[in-house]
């Protein structure tokens, strides 16, 4: 008896015209092209509205004020020290990304899988808001300095990506360049005659405190969450209880006691100042909200994973590590930068407690004698938007670009 083969026609994709694409997927059915006449007219009135306000808009006070907006109350004659931090952070960036490339080359060449280098319109269409927000602010300053800082970056990003591409494997398997260019930035930017972060404020005080406060939250969190899965009571009652105290609190209220609290239970001469207090105050508040988004990956690994690291004799807490913990991570990575964003914009109430952010920088630009009964907050307002929009919006991106490389929901 003879066999029967079924054959299977492989779709091959289409490239349609201008005309008969839209036909296709704008006008297909009448709902379709009420859709699109409906959201076509709204688009076109909000393009028309930003043209205009474009063109009427005085931009002057942000032109003024660019340096407050940026970097708040900080010596104007040291500001060569953030802008030599910009480029030694840009460099180290680069280098990472080299590495990382030359890294991934060499694992796909060994399995025998081809490798796609980013080209550098790729690397345009991923980081598009970003180069966007620096064109508007290079075009809002008076001076050539910011132009050299940002030339000066990407020159040493480059730069920085070819040595991280030419290095040999066994020297990039060491962290040691980018310890070093922290402590390089660190002497920069806090010692060596340099402003300490309470005099820091702006933009400048908004990705500090994200920065750091995500750094500094994620391990505290991540422990509060294996002790509040421990089997001794007393470090899950201890875990549990600091989690459930702060997530009940207001983070306003938490900076407030920060700020008016925390010097009455320390001596005068070990008394913080105020950005310090402030980190105090965000580091413990994220650190619950890390903790519990941390707790809902571990519930999701399945027991089966931890009785068979046992029954291969490894350790509880090579189990932890190898075993639960990278797969807990893989899955929270939605969760967890959905709250990181959210502590990104949350800084913003630091200009409650007397701190001069971004938005207190555009309060007191309004307050401005020159600009006072000229009502500009309609122009101030966007500026302070469009900065917090360009960082939400690319984290999220590169977190979603994280989970389709991880497979976060399909595997």
């Amino acid at each position: 008896m003879a066999e029967l083969t079924e054959t299977r026609s492989i779709p091959v994709a289409v490239r349609l015209r201008p005309v008969e694409w839209a036909r296709r997927h704008l006008f297909g059915t009448w709902y379709d092209a009420a859709l699109t006449v409906v959201f076509g007219g709204l688009f076109v009135y909000g393009a028309v509205w930003l043209i205009g306000f474009l063109i009427r808009s005085d931009f002057e006070i942000l032109r003024v004020n660019l340096a407050l907006f940026m970097v708040g109350a900080y010596p104007r004659a040291e500001l060569w020290r953030p802008a030599a931090a910009t480029v030694i952070v840009a460099a180290l960036i680069g280098y990472v990304a080299g590495s990382a490339s030359a890294a991934a080359q060499a694992r796909a060449e060994e399995a025998g899988l081809p490798f796609h280098r980013a080209r550098p319109k790729e690397v345009v269409a991923r980081f598009w808001p970003v180069l966007a927000f620096i064109g508007v602010v290079l075009l809002l300053t008076s001076t050539p300095t910011p132009w050299l800082v940002v030339v000066s970056a990407l020159i040493a990003g480059v730069v920085g990506y070819l040595a991280g591409r030419g290095q040999p494997a066994p020297v990039r398997r060491f962290a040691w360049v980018w310890s070093v260019g922290l402590v390089v930035v660190a002497y920069l930017v806090l010692t060596g005659s340099g402003i300490g972060w309470d005099r820091w404020g702006g933009f400048h005080l908004n990705l500090f405190l994200t920065v750091a406060g995500i750094g500094l939250a994620f391990p505290f969190g991540l422990i509060l969450a294996l002790g509040r899965r421990s089997s001794l009571p007393a470090v899950r009652a201890v875990s549990i209880t600091y989690i459930e105290f702060i997530r009940g609190v207001p983070l306003i209220t938490l900076l407030l006691m920060g700020i008016f609290a925390l010097g009455f239970f320390l001596p005068q001469q070990l008394r913080p100042g105020d950005v310090t207090r402030v980190l105090v105050a965000i580091v413990l508040f994220e650190a619950a909200y890390v903790a519990e988004v941390v707790r809902g990956g571990l519930q999701a690994v399945p027991r089966g994973q931890v009785e068979a690291a046992q029954a291969l004799g490894l350790s509880p807490w090579k189990t932890t590590r190898l075993i639960v913990l990278p797969q807990a991570l893989r899955a929270t990575i939605p969760a967890m930068v959905g709250q990181f964003i959210s502590l990104f914009k949350d800084t913003t109430l630091v200009v409650v407690v007397g701190l001069i952010d971004i938005l207190g920088a555009s309060q007191a630009a309004n307050s401005q004698p020159e600009f006072l009964a000229q009502g500009l907050h309609e122009v101030t307002l966007p500026f302070v938007g469009l900065a917090f929009w360009v960082g939400s919006y690319t984290m999220s991106r590169e977190a979603r670009r994280l989970e389709k490389r991880l497979g976060v929901g399909e595997r």
